[in-house]
């Protein structure tokens, strides 16, 4: 899994932050980044980059699954202040609920801050864009002899 994000910026015109995630290739990972370098090098200023690559299928459900998505809804709209907190909201056990924080951590969809003794676990976005390629694979090879 590769994760790239860049800081909003404050302009105001659009506070919400979108995360993309993909399955993909690590090879194929950099492209936003290297798209974002090259419009720097130009001198434009390229938009915020929110984005997880997930290098396989079977992240990307788990990361769907109906407790996971619940949790990031549920930490995004009540912003628990502990794991704890969160398991009360989701009226779930402790330990389940920080299994599965743990796991979106490790996808890197959540994070945590530590306030005193405990780990309050955070969303940095406020949407989640699905991009799951069906048509070509990463493993399939591409036809250039059609570009001419």
């Amino acid at each position: 899994m590769n994760m790239s994000k860049t800081e909003p910026t404050n302009d105001g015109a659009n506070d919400r932050r979108t995360l993309t995630v993909r399955v993909g290739t690590p090879d194929n990972a950099f492209d936003a980044v290297e798209a974002q370098l090259a419009a720097l090098e130009a001198g434009d200023e390229p938009e915020p980059l929110y984005e997880v690559v997930l290098q396989r299928e079977e992240d990307l459900q788990r990361l769907l699954s109906a407790r996971n998505v619940q949790l990031l809804q549920t930490i995004a709209r009540e912003e628990p202040q502990s794991i704890r907190e969160a398991a009360r909201f989701v009226g779930r056990d402790v330990r389940q609920v920080h299994d599965n924080l743990s796991e979106l951590e490790t996808l890197g969809l959540v994070e945590f801050e530590q306030v005193g003794r405990s780990k309050k676990p955070t969303v940095w976005y406020d949407d989640i864009n699905i991009e799951l390629p069906v048509a070509i694979t990463d493993t399939e090879p591409v036809d250039d002899s059609a570009k001419a």
